[in-house]
């Protein structure tokens, strides 16, 4: 089994503009690279944050950058804020993917109605620009599909999937991706390491959410996308193949999906 050393992995989602970031953000990405991640993906939850995450991406050659708005500030979007989502993807090339956009039907921070109002208006921005989706879905699988079957944007990924292999075959089969986070890691989580058996490894990703869901065994602390390397191992114990071959094929797919090339 490869070692840590010897991988050279992608963090697919780590929000690295996040404010909790902020104030180690330089220690946190030399970890990560000292830890084996070769890139990382910095992912926008808000025009300010997505702002953040460009100017962060266009310093370091390893860091790329989504731009988006997350559901749950979808009651402050409106046509000015699609508007300065186009800018953003215009300024750069580093900018990869339209996201974090979808629907969170668990906290509801923002009303269902604007939130399937700016996740459609996004999904059909990535269309129009043809560019990929990154996806958030919590208790909300059936709306998610519904607009997604509608728009067809070219690629998109669910992010931080929990869903049940029923839930979600049927983004795979439509040729998108999944990615797992360090939840995946967690005793109770067998529906997710149930989905990850199930998902071709051709379509799936690995990613941290940092600062969020930080994997055993560092669970409860702070994430960082030098973490990533214990949600493979956990693909890899539970696909019953070796952690190098999850690196090679994760990597892979990150760089196919978000044209790292």
């Amino acid at each position: 089994m490869a070692t840590v050393q010897t991988l050279a992995m992608i963090d697919s989602h780590c929000h690295l503009a996040a404010e909790e970031m902020l104030s180690d953000q330089d220690a946190v990405i030399a970890r990560a690279v000292a830890a084996g991640v070769e890139r990382m993906v910095c992912i926008g939850d808000t025009i300010e944050e997505s702002e953040r995450g460009l100017r962060l991406a266009e310093k370091n050659d390893h860091i790329f950058c989504t731009v988006g708005v997350h559901p749950h500030q979808s009651k402050h979007f409106d046509l000015s804020t699609l508007s300065r989502i186009k800018s953003l993807v215009s300024s750069s090339k580093k900018v990869k993917a339209i996201g974090e956009i979808g629907l969170d039907y668990h906290y509801d921070f923002s009303p269902r109605e604007a939130q399937t109002a700016a996740f459609r208006a996004q999904l059909a921005l990535a269309k129009e620009l043809n560019m990929p989706a990154v996806i958030h879905c919590r208790e909300a699988v059936e709306d998610v599909w519904a607009i997604v079957d509608e728009i067809k944007p070219p690629n998109l990924v669910i992010h931080c999937c929990t869903e049940k292999w029923s839930d979600v075959e049927r983004f795979v089969k439509k040729g998108y991706l999944l990615s797992f986070t360090g939840i995946a890691t967690y005793p109770k989580s067998e529906d997710i390491r149930d989905t990850i058996k199930h998902c071709p490894l051709e379509q799936m990703m690995v990613e941290t959410d940092a600062p969020y869901l930080a994997p055993v065994p560092h669970r409860g602390k702070r994430n960082e996308p030098a973490f990533v390397v214990h949600v493979a191992m956990c693909v890899a114990e539970t696909k019953g193949i070796s952690l190098q071959e999850v690196d090679e094929a994760t990597s892979r797919n990150a760089v196919e999906f978000f044209s790292l090339r």
